[in-house]
């Protein structure tokens, strides 16, 4: 009898002894058929489903000796913290690469209704809008100069949702007042509209698209590689994060214009693909050219209540043409001077001078020279129990604790004791 474990291997010997001994053999067929039913339940998991048959998670739970509760067992939390430190070691290693701090980009949503697909939890639909809105807010706090707009797909037309503004809770709320999925995607009426809003970018601006795709066809009204040849011409670089599949269209249409390509595994894969592209990324050899860009810093001045106002009102002076807004950064909507202010500035240059990778700490050679003093973190004081997540900066020597760490290269962006 074939046990349910075997190998594809081992069931092809298993039916060839069923086939020689007919009816003696019928241990081997009942075998075979766990075997096939085992499969079929494997083929029949939703992808939410997958993620932990295949991990065991459970495997990785713990009692608390204290509390008698379930925790996250030290080995996972070392293994997490470990690939999250390669990270950010990979983030500072790009150092010297040149990077755009000024983007322009636009995020395209497949609502078609490929979207309302249930093999994510709880269904495809609802896991798009929340990754796309994280990944909104994060793009914007990683790139406070930038501006980003949305575009919709279903019916097999594409519809722009918000402009090009640098407010993310505007984008924030159109989507989640449209999230409803029908009919077809087009990829080329989505591109079409992209890159014809894109064209009028001034050239220091870097131009891109995102794609996060359901479908795994599109309808398109026309030849859709004279489109993306289009794109190509004007320099828009497209990046597609697919939920289903690799289509050959997207792939290429990535490829050709210097683009990323990935097809998430779950929810969790998804969510790194899409927030990858939050960074900016390395420019090209042509992008490469320094130029110089005119900016203004506008005073804010409050709108006395008895003053007669006519069009745009704001609260925010341009300091050209007088004339108001209402947010920034923004360009101003009669001398098109583009507007920011100073800590948008300052943040922007993180990219180019990350923090350097910590050290960890060399937790085997303690052990071996027994030393037993009590470690401390530099930056919020807590005693650091794991010593194998402690890490050290290069340049001032201090201590921080895994948490610390983090928080200094994807959020502070400076080392405080360097610093000071």
């Amino acid at each position: 009898r074939a046990p349910a474990t075997d190998v594809p291997g081992a069931m092809t010997a298993a039916y060839g002894a069923e086939g020689e001994y007919g009816d003696d053999g019928a241990g081997h067929g009942d075998g075979n058929d766990d075997e096939l039913a085992a499969e079929a339940q494997a083929a029949s998991l939703r992808a939410w489903e997958k993620k932990y048959a295949s991990e065991r998670a459970w495997e990785d739970l713990e009692e608390d000796p204290t509390t008698g509760r379930l925790r996250v067992s030290k080995g996972r939390v070392e293994a997490d913290a470990r690939e999250r430190r390669a990270k950010m070691a990979a983030m500072a290693s790009s150092a010297h690469a040149c990077k755009g701090m000024i983007r322009f980009m636009y995020v395209v949503v497949d609502l078609s209704r490929a979207a309302n697909e249930e093999d994510f939890r709880p269904n495809r639909l609802s896991v798009i809008g929340q990754c796309v809105i994280g990944f909104i807010r994060e793009y914007f706090n990683q790139n406070p100069l930038s501006q980003l707009g949305l575009i919709v797909a279903r019916d097999g037309v594409g519809e722009r949702l918000t402009e090009l503004s640098g407010s993310p809770e505007a984008h924030v709320s159109a989507l989640k007042k449209t999230l409803d999925a029908s009919g077809d995607f087009s990829l080329q009426n989505t591109l079409n509209v992209a890159r014809t809003s894109l064209k009028s970018i001034p050239a220091y601006g870097s131009r891109e698209v995102l794609y996060i795709l359901s479908a795994l066809s599109t309808c398109d009204p026309g030849n859709v590689w004279t489109e993306v040849a289009a794109a190509k011409a004007a320099k828009v670089r497209v990046n597609v994060v697919s939920l289903a599949a690799e289509l050959h269209v997207s792939r290429r249409m990535a490829d050709e214009t210097g683009g990323d390509f990935g097809v998430s595994l779950n929810a969790d894969h998804l969510h790194d693909l899409i927030m990858a592209h939050a960074p900016p990324p390395p420019l090209s050899e042509e992008a490469t050219k320094s130029s110089l860009v005119q900016m203004g810093f506008p005073q804010k001045k409050h709108v006395a209540s008895d003053a007669l106002t006519v069009g745009v009102t704001g609260d925010y002076v341009c300091p050209r043409c007088s004339g108001r807004i209402d947010e920034l950064p923004s360009q101003c909507a009669v001398c098109r001077l583009t507007l920011v202010s100073s800590p948008h500035l300052a943040r922007s240059y993180h990219h180019l001078f990350p923090v350097k990778a910590f050290n960890e700490l060399d937790a085997a050679a303690d052990d071996k020279s027994n030393v037993t003093a009590t470690l401390e973190c530099a930056a919020c004081l807590a005693t650091i129990s794991d010593r194998s997540l402690a890490s050290t900066c290069e340049d001032c020597t201090k201590m921080f604790c895994f948490a610390c760490d983090v928080y200094i290269h994807e959020k502070l962006h400076n080392c405080p004791f360097c610093s000071s």
